[in-house]
C-alpha cells in the first residue's frame, strides 16, 4: 500500500512529493545488547533511494500503526530510512521496562550496532516527542560524529523537575503515565489508556488514600515507576543521577531543533535545555506554539519542521530552514513571532506588585495588612486546568476557583494599551505560615471585559524546614517559577494573579506534617499569610516585550495551529 494512504488525514496536509510512494519494511530486527538482552526494531526504507540517511527513534509505545506514524513514518517518502526500536521491556524487546533507566546504555549500543549494518550510509538523526525525545538526549553527547541532527519535541533532557514541580509531586501526570504504560500492551491498551487513564488517576487521587496506594487503586497493581518516584523525591536522590542528561548538553555537537507548547508539562525544562545549548556556543532552533502535551497539532508542526531540519543537516538543502532561530506563538494576538534568541531581545522583567485589598500594579508596594487564608488538606484547592500528560490543557475560566476562601486574587485596573509578555515568569512572595511544611501556588490569568478569567501559566513551590529560612519575624521570602508565557493582554483586559496552597490533583496535596511523601496520612490545616507592604514587596515579574522590539511576524494561517 502507498505510504500516503496509511497516514491519518491531518498528516496528508504535509507537502508530500508527487507520485505514489512505496517503502519496504523489515519487522522485528533483533538488536543485541551487551548484557545479552535483545531489543526489537522495525526498519522502514523508501523504495529506490539507496543512499537514504537514517532517523533513529527509540520508543516505549510500540512500532506499528499509529505509534509508527508518531515515530516519524511520514518522513520516509522524503528519502529517509526510519529505524523504530522498542525500548527494553516493551513490545517484544527483552529485559524489564525501567522507565528512563536504560536509555543511554541501550541507545548507544544500538548506535554501535547500526554502524555495522549494510544499509547504514554513515549519517543519522534522532527524532521524537516526550519519552522519544528524552531517549534522544540520553545518547546525544556520546553518539559520535555520525549523529548529524536532533529534532526533539515536548520533552527535556531530564524529567526530574517535571515530576516534582517546585518540589511538589506532579501527581496527575505521574499517576496517569504509570497507568498508561501499565496497560498499553493489552488489547486496546493505548486507546483505553489515552481515553481513561487521566479519569482513573483523578478518581484514585480523590480517594483520600496515601499516595503509595494510588497506583494499585488506579491499575490494580503496584507500578514500579510510580513507586520509584515517590521514594526518590528528595533533592539529590541517587536515583536521578543516571537519568539526568542536563549536564551533557555542553558536549552535544549535532544541530538541534526543539518544539514545545505553552501548556506542555516539560516547557520550563525544555527552555533550560535551549539556554544550556546557547551557553555552550550552539545555535539551536526553537518553536513554541499554543499546544499542550497530548495535542495532535504539534505533531503536524513537528513533522514539517523536522523535515526541513533533516533535509538541511542530512542532505545539505537549507532552503526551507527559516532565518530566525526562535519562533513563538503569541496567544491573545493570534500571531507568530520570529526572534534571534530566547528570551526575546529587548525583553525586560517588570514587577507587578500585590496590593492590599486584592489590587495589582506596577506602582510599587503599598502599606497594609497581610492577606490571609486557611489551607485545609482535607478540602484541597482544586486545579481547573494546568499542564498534564494527557487530555486538553487549554485555558479555562477560573472564576469558580476564585470564589474559594483559600485563593487570594489580585487584579489590575483595565489596561490602557496592549501588553505583550513573552518570556520567563517568576513570583516573589513574602509569606508566613504556621506550618514549616507547606506549598504555595501562583497562577497568572487574563481577565476579559466580560469577567472571564483565563489561566495562562502557573507554578508551585514546596517549602521545607529551613528552605527558605525564615527571618526573625517568621517571614519567608519565596521564589516561585511559573511556566514561561507568550501572550498579549489586550487593551481593556486586566492582569490577575492567584496565590493559593494547592492545585489538586495536578500536584499532590501537602499534608503539612513532613511525613514521607508516599505514606503520609495525617493532615494539618495551614494558616497562611502573604505580606505585600514596602518591607515585604510581594510581586510577580512579567517579561514585557515592547511592540517595537526587533522581530518578524509569520503568517498564522500557514502554520495550521
Amino acid at each position: 500500500m502507498p505510504l500516503i494512504e496509511r497516514l491519518p488525514a491531518p498528516a496528508r496536509r504535509l507537502p508530500l512529493p508527487r507520485g505514489r510512494f512505496r517503502y519496504t519494511v523489515q519487522r522485528d530486527i533483533p538488536v543485541p545488547m551487551p548484557d545479552g538482552v535483545t531489543l526489537l526494531a522495525d526498519r522502514y526504507a523508501p523504495a529506490g533511494v539507496p543512499d537514504a540517511p537514517t532517523i533513529l527513534v527509540r520508543t516505549p509505545y510500540g512500532r506499528r500503526g499509529l505509534p509508527a506514524v508518531l515515530a516519524g513514518l511520514p518522513l520516509v517518502p522524503f528519502g529517509f530510512q526510519l529505524l523504530v526500536q522498542s525500548v527494553r521491556g516493551t513490545f517484544g524487546s527483552g529485559g524489564e521496562f525501567d522507565p528512563l533507566g536504560s536509555e543511554q546504555a541501550d541507545g548507544l549500543a544500538t548506535v554501535r550496532w547500526m554502524r555495522s549494518q549494510p544499509w547504514f550510509t554513515g549519517s543519522f538523526a534522532t527524532y521524537g516527542a516526550s519519552y522519544l525525545g528524552y531517549s534522544s538526549w540520553a545518547i546525544a553527547a556520546e553518539a559520535g560524529p555520525e549523529l548529524k541532527a536532533i529534532s526533539a519535541q515536548v520533552t527535556a533532557s531530564s524529567f526530574r523537575d517535571a515530576a516534582y514541580v517546585g518540589g511538589s509531586f506532579a501527581l496527575e501526570t505521574v499517576l496517569t503515565w504509570s497507568d498508561l504504560t501499565f496497560r498499553q500492551e493489552r488489547p486496546l491498551g493505548m486507546v483505553n489508556g489515552a481515553l481513561l487513564a487521566k479519569r482513573r488517576a483523578r478518581r484514585a487521587a480523590r480517594s483520600g488514600r496515601p499516595l503509595a496506594e494510588l497506583d494499585e487503586l488506579a491499575t490494580g497493581a503496584m507500578v514500579r515507576f510510580y513507586q520509584d518516584l515517590l521514594a526518590n523525591d528528595e533533592p539529590g536522590a541517587e536515583y536521578w543521577r543516571s537519568r539526568d542528561f542536563t549536564g551533557t548538553l555542553d558536549r552535544v555537537t549535532a544541530p538541534v531543533t526543539l518544539l514545545g507548547g505553552w501548556y506542555d508539562i516539560f516547557l520550563p525544562w525544555q527552555l533550560k535545555d535551549y539556554l544550556a545549548l546557547r551557553a555552550a556556543g550552539r545555535r539551536p532552533y526553537l518553536t513554541i506554539g499554543p499546544w499542550w502535551h497530548f495535542d495532535a497539532r504539534h505533531g503536524i508542526a513537528a513533522l514539517r519542521e523536522s523535515l526541513a531540519w533533516f533535509r538541511a543537516h542530512l542532505r545539505g538543502d537549507f532552503s526551507r530552514v527559516r532565518a530566525n532561530p526562535v519562533r513563538v506563538y503569541l496567544t491573545g494576538a493570534g500571531q507568530w513571532r520570529d526572534y534571534r534568541d530566547w528570551p526575546p531581545p529587548g525583553m525586560r522583567p517588570v514587577r507587578w506588585h500585590l496590593h492590599p485589598g486584592g489590587g495589582l500594579g506596577e506602582d510599587g508596594p503599598q502599606p497594609g495588612e497581610p492577606s490571609r487564608y486557611l489551607f485545609d488538606p482535607a478540602d484541597p484547592t482544586p486545579s481547573l486546568a494546568g499542564p498534564s500528560v494527557l487530555g486538553s490543557c487549554k485555558p479555562v475560566d477560573q472564576r469558580p476557583v476564585e470564589k474559594r476562601a483559600d485563593v487570594l486574587v489580585f487584579t489590575s485596573a483595565p489596561l490602557r494599551a496592549d501588553l505583550d509578555v513573552i518570556g520567563p515568569v517568576e513570583a516573589e512572595l513574602f509569606v508566613r505560615s504556621d506550618r514549616e511544611h507547606t506549598d504555595f501556588v501562583v497562577r497568572l490569568c487574563d481577565v476579559a471585559p466580560d469577567g472571564t478569567s483565563l489561566n495562562l501559566c502557573e507554578g508551585a513551590r514546596r517549602l521545607r524546614p529551613g528552605d527558605p529560612a525564615p527571618g526573625p519575624d517568621g517571614v519567608r521570602r519565596v521564589r516561585v517559577e511559573l511556566w514561561p508565557v507568550g501572550h498579549r493582554f489586550r487593551r481593556g483586559h486586566r492582569v490577575r494573579v492567584h496565590v493559593a496552597s494547592g492545585a489538586f490533583p495536578v500536584v499532590a496535596v501537602n499534608p503539612g506534617t513532613g511525613e514521607p511523601l508516599g505514606s503520609a496520612t495525617a493532615r494539618l490545616v495551614a494558616r497562611q499569610q502573604v505580606l505585600h507592604d514596602p518591607d515585604h514587596p510581594s510581586a510577580i515579574h512579567l517579561p514585557v516585550v515592547e511592540r517595537a522590539a526587533e522581530h518578524t511576524v509569520s503568517d498564522p494561517a500557514a502554520e495550521q495551529v
